[in-house]
């Protein structure tokens, strides 16, 4: 039993790998109080991303009991008085921020500008695993490689089947028809899952990526969205022309960029928490684009990427779905839910 001012949660007490069952346990948190800016949101369902498997296996809480989960689809119960975008009762969808309390909680608080409305036709188990892959996608073609509505030219997309390159091929498909996506994957339900999300060639990240890749390119490529920089630069370099650029979204360990610079290739890094990390001036753009990704979803030019759902919200089930992730092996997305099965 809980009291009136705590809030049931799953926390990290330390970091421990996901076979452990104290990896996450239950717990309970004070009940969040509004700020300013601040939605007191009620979670409905939630998604696992790579980020929470590399904070919960690599990264000490500091003190105390930290609650992790970067993507939720919940119901907004109250609101800081600064408010304007939303009211209770509110049906939203978000990916949070990574230096507050997570999603992984039955109430969340989180700033509105980062928040977008709920797709009226998805229900929260199917809008809880988009938010932090769209947002991804979204920065990395628009805002970093800045790729025109009316571009033309090829994209490689490495590692296609995952979160965030399911919803990247569907915004390039939606949003930029001029472009072709090359997407990789290396099974056959993956390359099925790609193929039918709208990519026109798939290669196999696993053989030679500049070969296959230049033999269904022979001219080369303009862009590469990739989740998997480590070792792979020598291959992007071969592939791309003159003034390409690759705008990356994992954590290599190194980047020798100097193999970039007889061609004049641009590296861009996407960090979809870099917006509120450090409060930028352009924050509700993240509310911007869930709202119109929401509408795309409500239009039928984007669908839902969840391929996984467990239920319900428990330690077990949670630590069940960081161990799919770790795998590597996940298509789509990995969604938590407590609202019954249909």
């Amino acid at each position: 039993m809980t009291t009136t001012n705590e809030v049931r949660a799953i926390g990290q007490t330390a970091a421990l790998p996901v076979t452990s069952a104290r990896s996450l346990v239950p717990t309970t948190i004070p009940e969040p109080v509004p700020g300013p800016h601040d939605l007191l949101v009620e979670v409905r369902a939630v998604s696992v991303n790579p980020v929470d498997v590399k904070l919960r296996g690599g990264s000490e809480p500091d003190g105390g009991v930290r609650v992790l989960g970067f993507d939720a689809s919940g119901t907004v119960r109250a609101v800081g008085d600064a408010v304007t975008l939303f009211a209770p009762g509110d049906e939203v969808f978000y990916a949070g921020a990574i230096d507050r309390p997570g999603s992984n909680a039955e109430r969340q608080l989180v700033d509105e500008r980062i928040v977008g409305r709920k797709p009226s036709t998805m229900s929260h188990t199917e809008a809880a695993a988009l938010p932090l892959t769209a947002i991804t996608a979204w920065e990395s073609l628009f805002d970093k490689l800045r790729i025109a509505p009316d571009a033309t030219g090829t994209l490689l997309i490495v590692g296609g089947a995952g979160g965030v390159g399911s919803i990247a091929i569907q915004l390039v498909r939606t949003l930029l028809p001029g472009v072709r996506v090359i997407a990789t994957a290396s099974r056959p339900e993956s390359e099925a899952w790609v193929r039918d999300l709208g990519a026109h060639d798939v290669v196999d990240h696993h053989g030679d990526l500049a070969a296959q890749v230049l033999d269904v390119a022979p001219d080369g490529i303009e862009w590469i969205l990739t989740t998997n920089s480590a070792g792979q630069l020598p291959a992007y370099e071969q592939v791309l022309r003159p003034f390409g650029q690759i705008v990356a979204i994992d954590d290599p360990e190194q980047v020798d960029v100097v193999l970039l610079k007889s061609k004049a290739i641009t590296w861009h890094w996407e960090f979809m928490f870099a917006r509120s990390l450090h409060g930028a001036a352009d924050l509700a753009e993240q509310h911007r684009i869930l709202d119109e990704v929401a509408d795309l979803v409500d239009i039928g030019r984007i669908r839902g990427t969840a391929t996984t759902v467990l239920r319900p919200i428990t330690a077990e089930t949670l630590r069940e779905a960081h161990r799919l992730v770790e795998s590597g092996r996940v298509i789509g997305k990995v969604v938590l839910t407590d609202e019954p099965a249909a």
